[in-house]
């Protein structure tokens, strides 16, 4: 009896079974690989993104920091500056000896101005409420009297201007109404 298999050893059909088998898993293991390295390179583009925009908030915060600070040193530059006629004028009226009151009225009127129209161009405006309706939001009543010539709760005289900074009341009129 005559054996006419093969001479192979048993079980060699399934090692090429296991080489297909392991071919299998070498091609899974290889695009895992691929994955994994694509997926790094995800990771270390994500954190030096990362870390670029922190670094740009940190700058960021500094500047507006900077630019804040600068802000509140120079914040009454414009005034300041609206001002400097007023002391000049004040300066020149100082200067002057003259015992002419005329003149040294219209110095000061002059002045006054200059220093109104300073005050107005940031943004601080008079309230002269006299022969106008009591408010009592803009106003502050020091007293009433009786007086024919004016309705009832109308400002008959203002005590003292009142001012109103970028439509904030800085100084209420003191002011006397018609009762």
């Amino acid at each position: 009896m005559q054996n006419t298999e093969s001479t192979e050893p048993a079980g060699a059909e399934g090692g090429e079974g296991m080489s297909a088998a392991e071919a299998a898993i070498n091609a899974d293991m290889e695009a895992l690989s691929q994955q994994l390295a694509q997926a790094e390179t995800a990771v270390a583009e994500m954190r030096d993104t990362l870390l670029r925009e922190r670094a740009e908030l940190e700058n960021q915060r500094r500047r507006l920091q900077r630019d804040l600070e600068q802000a509140r040193k120079f914040a009454n530059e414009r005034l300041l500056s609206d001002l400097l006629p007023v002391c000049d004028g004040l300066e020149s009226g100082l200067a002057v000896e003259t015992a002419d009151v005329a003149a040294m009225r219209q110095g000061m009127d002059l002045t006054f101005k200059a220093l109104l129209k300073a005050a107005e161009a940031n943004g601080l405006k008079a309230v002269r409420p006299t022969n106008q309706p009591f408010n009592p939001e803009l106003h502050q009543a020091v007293s009433m009297i009786d007086s024919p010539a004016h309705a009832s709760g109308t400002v008959v005289n203002t005590l003292q201007t009142g001012y109103v900074l970028n439509d904030r009341l800085l100084r209420p009129a003191m002011v006397v109404v018609a009762n």
